[in-house]
């Protein structure tokens, strides 16, 4: 693949009415907030952001049993649970994020005082003093990590062929503030002054303005904050929103949002991965699956011609790598029904979201390669979050209930459309297809995964405990076109916005911070929906 590095951080993405990928300047432009056109919109908090002076480092100050912050500059106090915020003791992370309210146990050492109260001791507080001291809470107020726009076709131009259609598709986990506030121990190396939502909202909004993508897929997104300030700022951007919460008790969901003046909805299905009865399947994490028409070239007068997108946030839970495979399984039979044509072949597909797995693990192997014998293959190793193995489970087949309705190829069992030689392969190799799940949706990365030209780790997520890729945006690409696919019906991939990798990241002191609001890092890129797609 042809790679080359765009010296700007202005975007390469075609506004309308303006040639595709346009070359930039040569001078590195910082971001900067827009005039934002969402102020109107009801209950938003003024714009720009009354910056706090960052020294003295703010204090906690207890009171009954909540930890408020003082010398905030005037933000609203951010508050938590007494023992989340204290030093946690020297153990491991643990397995799973904390849920919304759930109790948890006091970390802290505290003695009785002589009148019933509680005090910190003298240890602990010289210890965390010193941590304070040497840390000095010195950070940049910008934040600002250097972000480029890589060019990943030798045809950024789109040709005379007006039969094209070049769009823009954005992947961010906002961060979600009751998540936050629940698994604070994870942002103890933040300045708790960038931590409030009345503070990361505007920054959050101006990143998604500044980068205007023609297609949204956000994930953490908490029910209260879309229905009051993010759908309302989102559609007077002039995107169309579609949401799907967590079931249970969960305040977050996922939502993909896209410009209603680049695309029409043809149909909008959320999908929950809970199963009533099923002890495999019994989290809360969902998915959504939008078919999209365009509106632009050959393709608006085509209604055969659709891209299907998907957006999820698997388990985070790094020892349950059977319940992320299964939950992939429920999103990629809905993927193949919702983008498969009646002649057979499927319409391109964009797969988006948080999967809490990294690039080298057994998962992500399974998403590019469309197979995985996972025989011998420990639970805790599938999502490659642990580097070492702390059990001694193994995944057995079949992974998932056949009580699901969906096969080994993570596809509907009453699907007419499972090819015979698939069947006539599960059939002639038993042994092989027992141990092996399969799909056909034939993606590809729009990342590398290493940066250029040190082959360093790209990283999308950053906090006090880990720096890794769990993010990604997934196509289907047209190089993979076959007898059973006409034309190929895929995507090429123009150009991504560059990441970056631990080291730069520690120079910020990691996220959030004061310029990025959330703990992961938007992943963008631009394709283009090629001639041969339209029938």
């Amino acid at each position: 693949m042809f790679l080359h590095r765009v010296t700007s951080f202005t975007s390469c993405i075609r506004p309308r009415g303006h040639p595709a990928l346009p070359w930039a300047s040569s001078h590195y432009q910082p971001f900067a907030p827009h005039p934002p056109p969402w102020w109107s919109a009801p209950r938003f908090p003024p714009w720009p952001p009354h910056f706090p002076p960052p020294y003295p480092p703010p204090c906690p100050l207890f009171s009954g049993n909540r930890f408020h912050f003082a010398n905030t500059g005037g933000l609203q106090s951010f508050h938590t649970s007494v023992d989340v915020m204290m030093e946690r003791s020297s153990r491991g992370p643990p397995t799973k994020r904390l849920k919304s309210g759930e109790d948890r146990k006091s970390v802290w050492e505290n003695v009785s005082s002589r009148d019933g109260g509680t005090r910190e001791t003298r240890a602990k507080a010289r210890e965390r003093e010193s941590k304070q001291e040497h840390h000095h809470w010195d950070f940049r107020r910008d934040g600002e990590l250097p972000r480029y726009w890589e060019t990943c076709s030798t045809e950024t131009q789109p040709p005379e062929d007006s039969r094209v259609f070049d769009f823009s598709v954005m992947s961010y986990n906002i961060l979600s503030q009751d998540l936050l506030q629940d698994n604070a121990y994870l942002y103890r190396h933040c300045d708790p002054a960038v931590l409030p939502w009345p503070y990361r909202l505007p920054n959050l909004l101006a990143e998604i303005q500044q980068h205007n993508a023609d297609i949204l897929c956000l994930q953490e997104v908490q029910e209260d904050h879309y229905e009051n300030q993010i759908k309302p700022a989102l559609q007077a951007l002039g995107y169309q929103c579609e949401y799907k919460k967590r079931t249970g008790k969960k305040p977050d969901g996922c939502a993909i949002t896209f410009k209603s003046s680049r695309f029409s909805l043809v149909s909008s299905t959320p999908v929950e991965f809970y199963r009533h009865g099923d002890a495999l399947l019994n989290r809360d994490n969902v998915g959504m699956v939008v078919v999209l028409q365009p509106n632009a070239g050959a393709a608006r007068s085509d209604a055969s011609c659709s891209i299907c997108v998907a957006n999820t946030h698997l388990l985070y839970n790094p020892r349950r790598g059977d319940i992320k495979l299964a939950q992939l399984a429920i999103l990629l039979a809905e993927i193949g029904r919702l983008s498969r044509l009646p002649d057979g072949s499927t319409n391109p597909v964009i797969l988006c979201g948080d999967f809490n797995s990294a690039p080298w693990s057994p998962l992500y192997h399974f998403l590019i390669t469309g197979s995985l014998k996972y025989k011998g293959m420990q639970i805790n190793m599938v999502s490659g979050q642990e580097m070492s193995p702390r059990g001694h489970r193994f995944l057995t087949p079949p992974i998932w209930s056949p009580g699901l309705g969906i096969n080994q190829c993570c596809q509907y069992e009453n699907d007419q459309a499972l090819s015979q030689s698939e069947q006539c392969e599960a059939r002639s190799e038993p042994n092989c297809s027992r141990y092996r799940i399969k799909h056909d949706l034939k993606l590809q990365s729009s990342y590398g995964h290493r940066l250029l030209p040190d082959g360093r780790p790209e990283v999308t997520t950053s906090h006090s405990r880990t720096s890794l890729t769990v993010d990604y945006i997934l196509y289907s690409s047209d190089i993979n076109a076959t007898p059973l696919l006409p034309g190929g019906r895929g995507l090429q991939l123009l150009s991504r916005l560059s990441l970056v990798g631990q080291s730069e990241l520690e120079e910020i002191h990691r996220l959030p911070n004061w310029h990025h609001s959330s703990d992961h890092l938007p992943l963008l890129a631009s394709f283009r929906l090629g001639p041969d797609s339209f029938t």
